[in-house]
């Protein structure tokens, strides 16, 4: 399939202020989470028409990737409580083929999946090659959530109490090490951090209290979790820091504009699959010689009455 090469070049360099291959020396606080690149507020109609634009390219890329069955794509969507990771899944994510995807959303662990290691529950739902998988939360769930509440661990076997430095860089190593397995048997990566303001969240969940069509959205969770805002960002700190690889790169996407924050997740995943220079399958010479009688047989059918 062939993609104009400006559009790839463009789009690259959209979202090269957002990619972080090396986590060394990684600070969240040179980020701001308000960012519009070189958009102003007013550029929001341009953003818009840019995504719907883009949504198309990325079913064509998908129809390839799927009819071609030569990578997997895996996107992971982190982030805290309303930072938009449903939103993605919905617009960004909404003009590709079902048939083609899979999402999983990885919610508290079950007791089954407590009693395996923990990166069992979500290895056991990575895409197959053709296939785009996504991920809301994932295994980095266990160096998140759970390195902000150790007290988890204890479900999951370990002493919360000895869970210091080493455990954790042990976590990453295990995680580094799956993902460059993947990415060695053709599975290709775009980990996305939805970076989202404290006071932007706020305004979210009075939104969520505020608006009957979003009351179902509001979890008591999300005001328990907002105590911890600090921990978190310290958290996923080092989760960039520690995992962020040319291979599996993460993305560290402005999320206080939705709409600015659909169209860098976008560029990210056409990136990716536009790296992968899919092409359709090529058809046997042999069954192409057989293509001048089957034209013949579909112009000139049979006379059905005859028979």
């Amino acid at each position: 399939m062939e993609i104009p090469s400006h559009l790839i070049k463009r789009c690259k360099k959209f979202i090269e202020p957002y990619r972080v291959t090396d986590g060394k020396g990684f600070k969240l606080s040179h980020h701001d989470p308000g960012d519009l690149g070189k958009l102003d507020k007013d550029s929001k109609k341009e953003a818009v028409e840019k995504l719907e634009k883009g949504i198309e390219l990325l079913g064509q890329l998908q129809e390839v990737l799927y009819a071609s069955e030569s990578y997997a794509l895996l996107v992971i969507l982190q982030a805290m409580d309303s930072a938009g990771k449903d939103g993605i899944v919905k617009h960004v994510m909404g003009g590709i083929n079902p048939q083609g995807c899979v999402v999983s959303s990885f919610k508290y662990p079950s007791t089954v999946e407590r009693s395996h290691d923990f990166l069992w529950r979500c290895v056991m739902r990575l895409p197959q090659r053709g296939m785009i998988g996504i991920f809301n939360r994932s295994y980095y769930e266990e160096v998140l959530s759970v390195r902000v509440h150790p007290e988890y661990l204890a479900g999951e076997g370990f002493d919360p109490g000895q869970a210091g430095k080493a455990f954790w860089k042990e976590r990453y190593r295990s995680i580094n090490n799956l993902e460059r397995h993947l990415h060695a048997n053709k599975t290709r990566f775009v980990k996305i951090f939805l970076h989202l303001s404290y006071e932007e969240q706020r305004k979210r969940l009075l939104a969520r209290l505020d608006t009957p069509d979003k009351n179902w959205k509001f979890s008591e969770g999300d005001i328990h979790e907002r105590e911890y805002w600090d921990g978190y960002q310290k958290a996923f700190e080092e989760m960039i820091r520690n995992t962020a690889t040319p291979d599996a790169p993460w993305y560290v996407v402005p999320a206080d504009n939705k709409w600015y924050s659909r169209l860098v997740c976008l560029c990210a995943i056409a990136g990716a699959l536009t790296d992968m220079k899919l092409k359709y399958p090529q058809v046997s010479g042999e069954l192409k010689s057989f293509f001048p009688r089957f034209r013949e047989e579909l112009e000139y059918p049979p006379d059905r009455d005859k028979k």
